[in-house]
């Protein structure tokens, strides 16, 4: 049984995440509580840069690819697989002109901004981090979970090395922490183009075809990425343009940060929903698309109740783990004080489940455009919510409570668009969910649950 469970797709998914965001949480604490507030919020702004470009270029492809490759016959695949690589690379090419053009033309500004290390080396980061994340595209839609594992444990387990080693052996400068980054993400893609995960060896194979479904498929994707990226990092970039500084981008980072631990099992199945979706989208059946929507959704839905009151009630020692003394105390200049703000987002994560399931429902059924309009709207409603809360009240709290109704907004627009194709229930949501832990129960214990 336990040989099962750990061959199962959202096992192999759930544990990678785990497994990287451990380590991805673990060099966080150690570079918070190693950088000044200034210096650790440059940081998260080329972490937020590079994360914003990086939803432009993969967003062209990335979802539209594990799509079709879900129906895909072998000649097809190649082909696809090829304009994926194809199409990355000229999207890398054309960010990098860009970026580089931007340095040279507003160099003086740029540099006395808190986003001069990421125009001068995210260009060089962008094409070596490519091969290898192309790599995890391909591999998502063939579910191959254990090399994807495999991929993120060699790049984070070796960057987690490097913040070790500088944490406690030699103090490194935020440069010399970036181009060991950039060295990293080369390695990673070397070994990817060796052992031929990447598809960057069939680039010749792709076809105007295929460049043309993925490209139109991509239109609405990317801006759906892009999106979902800025209902992440807005809040951030609202607050680094503000008289606030890179000092309140620090102190907001943390609980951010914490949130990303409660979508840890979102991610998790998300990425073995879509693929399974997709395929029974593109078979025709919609009977299936609906039992796996409410699944997914219920199971999801049950789980972040707990984590988000779990959250909520030891919101002050997360904080303590994550960070430190120095963020846990309310900041005396502006009042701040970062555990109200985990437990407003500790709210906001009830809401992640169905809201993100809706997206994947709407990209499955060949609906991107919807997604993306979805998207948008939710982007505005944080946009102006982000803005009101920074420039009027100059308050972080009001910048979290804003998360909370753009994500209300997104559920309501995604299961009336849904509804329109799937007939849905918000019943079937929870009593699905509660189906799945019963069967997983059952599992468990030899049925004795039945």
């Amino acid at each position: 049984m336990l040989k099962t469970i750990a061959r199962e797709d959202n096992f192999l998914s759930l544990t990678g995440n785990l497994v990287i965001a451990f380590l991805g949480i673990s060099g966080f604490a150690l570079l918070a509580r190693s950088l000044s507030f200034d210096v650790f919020g440059e940081w998260v702004l080329f972490v937020t840069g590079g994360s914003f470009i990086e939803m432009f270029r993969f967003g062209i492809t990335n979802t539209g690819l594990i799509r079709f490759l879900s129906g895909a016959d072998e000649s097809s695949r190649t082909k696809l697989i090829g304009s994926n690589a194809l199409i990355g690379l000229g999207a890398t090419v054309l960010i990098a002109i860009i970026l580089m053009s931007c340095y040279a033309l507003f160099k003086e500004t740029i540099s006395n901004s808190g986003y001069n290390l990421f125009f001068k080396w995210y260009p060089l980061l962008a094409f070596l981090n490519l091969p290898w994340n192309s790599a995890l595209v391909v591999l998502q839609a063939d579910r191959k979970y254990d090399k994807i594992l495999i991929i993120k444990s060699i790049n984070s387990g070796s960057f987690f090395l490097v913040i070790l080693v500088s944490f406690f052996l030699i103090e490194m400068k935020l440069t010399e922490l970036i181009i060991a980054l950039i060295i990293i993400n080369g390695f990673t893609s070397l070994i990817t183009i060796i052992l031929g995960w990447d598809g960057t060896k069939l680039i010749t194979k792709a076809s105007s075809k295929t460049n043309k479904i993925l490209l139109d498929f991509g239109k609405y994707t990317t801006f759906t990425l892009i999106g979902t990226n800025l209902l992440r990092s807005a809040d951030t970039i609202i607050i680094s343009l503000s008289p606030m500084g890179n000092a309140a981008v620090a102190l907001y980072s943390i609980p951010l940060k914490l949130t990303e631990l409660q979508q840890i099992p979102l991610r998790s199945f998300v990425a073995t929903a879509f693929p399974k979706m997709s395929k029974a989208s593109v078979q025709g059946n919609v009977k299936e698309v609906r039992k796996l929507f409410y699944t997914y959704s219920g199971a999801l839905t049950y789980l972040f109740v707990f984590m988000s009151l779990f959250t909520f009630i030891f919101a002050k020692y997360l904080v303590l783990i994550l960070s430190g003394n120095q963020y846990l105390k309310v900041d005396p200049v502006t009042g701040f004080n970062i555990v109200d703000i985990v437990r407003v987002f500790s709210i906001y994560g009830l809401l992640l489940p169905i809201d993100r399931m809706t997206g994947i429902g709407l990209d499955s059924i060949n609906k991107p455009n919807i997604n993306a309009l979805k998207v948008f709207v939710m982007v505005a409603a944080n946009l102006i919510g982000g803005f009101v809360a920074v420039f009027v009240f100059k308050s972080l709290l009001l910048v979290a409570v804003a998360s909370i109704v753009f994500t209300l907004i997104g559920i309501w627009m995604g299961m009336y668009f849904l509804n329109k194709e799937l007939t849905l229930s918000y019943k079937e949501i929870f009593s699905s969910g509660i189906t799945f832990y019963k069967h997983l129960l059952n599992q468990v214990t030899n049925n004795r649950f039945k």
